[in-house]
């Protein structure tokens, strides 16, 4: 991620940490493959070398388990097995990794496993230190809104043409943002958005992500073809799309990138120029 970007995430989180006691929680958005992971480990290593102490919290991390999706998939639709979307992710965990945070005290931080599809076990899950000054919740839709009830009456792609033809899985999808993750998003203090210039883009990112996990965990199960990646990106396009119409506007900090994930604009409604 370019040193831009990584200063102006800094400053913004620096500027609110002044004066403040306790902790601070601030939410990074952006597409899947867009850096958000990159930007993150660079904030939490520029802080710790000042002796601020941070953790980093992925929404992915917090995706429900392999069982719980498939209860979602024979009781509500088959397309909840897919991990990604609200609905497949434990927000209650992400409040109380939160509230022991906000208290002072230690905390785990859940972790799931990509390749395996399912949530670490608890012994894996590294913890946050008592005292921690500040948690970057970080995910392809955090702070995101739900759409309007209208908005969803017409599909956005294939997957939903073919898959979802009564709009069923969108509408769940739609009302479990509307629920208990604005109760998530209301916790942040401050929001940062890595506007990618497009979902087309996307698809892209996201396979050369795919081929960096069959380079670290093999070909093993759980790793996607370029044409699974295909089809599994469909399931983020309808709220991708959205984030990248309503968000830009309300965000503290937006990064504009290019292709390349070049930064080509900054701005925000806290963006210190």
């Amino acid at each position: 991620m370019p040193g831009a970007a990584l200063d102006a995430v800094e400053g913004l989180v620096r500027r609110t940490l002044e004066g403040r006691e306790g902790l601070l929680v601030v939410g990074l958005c952006g597409a899947q493959g867009s850096g958000k992971s990159t930007l993150a480990a660079g904030l939490r290593q520029r802080l710790e070398r000042d002796g601020i102490p941070s953790a980093i919290l992925s929404i992915d991390d917090l995706y429900r388990t392999r069982a719980e999706r498939e209860e979602l998939g024979r009781t509500v639709h088959p397309l909840l097995r897919t991990r990604g979307v609200p609905g497949t992710h434990d927000v209650a965990l992400g409040l109380r990794v939160i509230d022991a945070l906000a208290r002072g005290e230690a905390a785990p931080l859940p972790r799931f496993d990509k390749a395996a599809d399912d949530r670490q076990p608890v012994a894996r899950w590294e913890r946050a230190a008592a005292g921690t000054r500040l948690l970057l919740l970080e995910g392809w839709c955090v702070g995101a809104r739900p759409q309007a009830a209208a908005a969803l009456a017409q599909p956005v792609n294939a997957l939903e043409r073919e898959e979802d033809a009564q709009g069923v899985w969108r509408a769940y999808v739609n009302r479990a943002l509307a629920g208990d993750y604005q109760a998530l998003f209301a916790r942040l203090d401050r929001l940062m958005l890595l506007a990618a210039p497009g979902f087309e883009v996307v698809r892209r990112w996201r396979t050369q992500q795919e081929h960096d996990l069959r380079r670290d965990a093999g070909a093993g199960a759980g790793v996607m073809s370029d044409a699974q990646v295909t089809r599994f990106i469909q399931h983020y396009e309808r709220l991708t799309r959205h984030i990248l119409a309503e968000m830009p506007g309300r965000a503290d900090l937006v990064i504009a990138l290019d292709e390349a994930r070049r930064v080509i604009g900054m701005g925000g409604t806290d963006y210190d120029r």
